[in-house]
Formats: C-alpha cells, sequence, structure tokens
C-alpha cells in the first residue's frame, strides 16, 4: 500500500517545561494520541486524507484541554465564538465558518460549507442559519463552560486587554487545534480549528478559517495547518506561502515550512508553528516558540507525541 501520513497539533506558544504538572502533561498527550490515532485508523482503512482531518479535530475539540470547540475561550461579553476551516488537496475545494457558537464541531460545520454550499467562508448569523438547515443542533452555553477559561476571563475582563488562550506572561499558548493527512490514494488535506482570544471584541477573526492563511492544502504542493499569533500569519498569508516556496522555488516541504517559520514570520514580529504533510507523505512540524502540541503518525509506525522542542 502506498504511504499515508497525519499529523495533528493543539497550539504552539511558551509551554515551560517543568511548569506543568505530570498529570496534565499526561491528559495533553493522551488526547493527542487518541486525536492522530483516529485520523490514522481512517487512513490505515482506506480512508480519504479530509475525512482523516476532520475527524482528527473533531477529536481535539471535544477535549476542554484546547481553544476550540468545548475548549473554547471567553469573549469580552462572556460568549464563545468560534472558527474553522478544511480544504481538500485533491480539487482545491474548501470550506470555512467564522464567529459562530453553539456548535459543538466547527470544523464539522466547515465541513458541510465545502461539501452542501456554493460557498467557502460563511460567518456569524448566516452560518448558525446554515447550520439549522443543515441539521446541525446547537448546544446551550454550559456545555462551553471550563472553569480555567472563565478564571482567565475573569482576570482581564472589562479591560482592553486580550489574551492568546493560556497567556500569562510567562505562560502562553496560541490556542488552535489542527490536522493535515496524507491517504493512500495520494491526495492531502487540512482542517484548522480555534476558540480565539479570551477577552476578544468587535468580532475579531484570527488565520485558522483563513484559506491559505492558517489552512491550505493543494495536491502539487503540501497541505499546511497554522497556529499562532494569528494577525501576523494572515498577513504573512503563512499557509499558502509554504506551499509557493515549494511550488515556485522548488524547495522541499521541510525547506520551505522552516524559511517561513523561522524566518519569514519572525520577520515581521510574529511567532508560532505549523505542521504540514507534503504529497509524498513526509511531514514538517516548525515552530520558533518553545512548544507546541504535537503528534504523527506515519504508515506501519507508532505514533509520535510531543509537546517542548
Amino acid at each position: 500500500m502506498n504511504k499515508f501520513s497525519i499529523a495533528i497539533h493543539g497550539g504552539a506558544g511558551t509551554l515551560v517545561k517543568g511548569m506543568m504538572t505530570p498529570e496534565k502533561e499526561a491528559a495533553y498527550k493522551s488526547a493527542l494520541e487518541q486525536s492522530v490515532n483516529a485520523g490514522y485508523e481512517i487512513l490505515s482503512n482506506g480512508g480519504s486524507a479530509i475525512d482523516a482531518v476532520e475527524t482528527a479535530v473533531s477529536y481535539l475539540e471535544d477535549s476542554p484541554l484546547f481553544n476550540a470547540g468545548k475548549g473554547s475561550v471567553f469573549t469580552a461579553e462572556g460568549t464563545h465564538e468560534m472558527d474553522a476551516s478544511i480544504m481538500d488537496g485533491s480539487n482545491k475545494e474548501a470550506g470555512a465558518v467564522g464567529l459562530i457558537s453553539g456548535i459543538k464541531n466547527p470544523i464539522q460545520l466547515a465541513r458541510k460549507v465545502k461539501d452542501n454550499s456554493d460557498h467557502v467562508f460563511l460567518g456569524g448569523e448566516g452560518a448558525l442559519k446554515f447550520a439549522k438547515a443543515q441539521g446541525v443542533s446547537t448546544l446551550d452555553d454550559d456545555y462551553f463552560f471550563d472553569q480555567l477559561r472563565y478564571d482567565q476571563w475573569q482576570e482581564i475582563k472589562d479591560t482592553d486587554s486580550f489574551q492568546l488562550d493560556h497567556s500569562k506572561s510567562k505562560d502562553h499558548k496560541f490556542g488552535t487545534v489542527g490536522a493535515v493527512a496524507r491517504d493512500a490514494h495520494g491526495n492531502i488535506a487540512a482542517a484548522t480549528s480555534t476558540g480565539g482570544m479570551t477577552n476578544k471584541r468587535f468580532g475579531r477573526i484570527g488565520d485558522s478559517p483563513m484559506i491559505g492563511a492558517g489552512n491550505y492544502a493543494n495536491n502539487t504542493t503540501c497541505a499546511v495547518s497554522c497556529t499562532g499569533s494569528g494577525e501576523f500569519f494572515i498577513r504573512g498569508v503563512v499557509a499558502y506561502e509554504v506551499s509557493a516556496l515549494m511550488e515556485f522555488k522548488g524547495l522541499s516541504l521541510s525547506e520551505a515550512a522552516n524559511e517561513v517559520i523561522n524566518k519569514r514570520i519572525l520577520e515581521i514580529g510574529g511567532d508560532g508553528g505549523l505542521i504540514a504533510v507534503d504529497g509524498e507523505g513526509n511531514i514538517a512540524m516548525p515552530f520558533n516558540t518553545e512548544g507546541m502540541y504535537r503528534a504523527q503518525r506515519i504508515s506501519g509506525q507508532e505514533p509520535s507525541i510531543a509537546i517542548y522542542k
């Protein structure tokens, strides 16, 4: 059988070794392992890359440990506004949603936008009307309540400050989850989902649901899912930049991903990381922060799970 592979991330940032309890670290690693194995199982049964990334990200959205789905952070109004996108590298079809509330798995709604509408990106009330038309039920706010997230919000509520997920001056993490995969048929796909910033205002949207910025897939080059300081990743068109360096400069996946994360995004003041897979099933997972929750699994191998450099 042809090589297949999958990689996932649960956010990058200042994840200082020793600041996390062994129990918390074990919980993160367990969640990452479950997610990557769920996607891998689809691939090992001959399933598609697009199904694998949707499934892997859904697992992460269901965990309160990550800032997406159930674990989404609080906005300035005390609500949850989630964003997600998915892209199929075989035909460059994509779907995305932004500023949605009450949806258990935003990545699944993004998939429905791709499959069942003539559009790519739906936002806010319109996206929720589309969800209802698609038979997607909404959940009460109670489902998304997490004490840690609430306490984070209380610290900066009623100020002009906002935080990237677990932010403390010495401990912040860019809260995004994502997956990339190559299936046995040679097709690749990417999916990304996030709960945004704590105390965010004005309907702020980051790079996660933006095709080309936080998520991109093209069979001839690579599939990419990003996690980082969203405004900079939008300005750097980071996900597409990796693909462009491969297509137009002939760089390998590893060379292109490292060029973008360890040079280009730093030059404009951004930080974070990304996961990427190319048409051969090679994986790259560079990040310029102290850590990135990540896992990968290649056909015939056991999963590899890591947090720190």
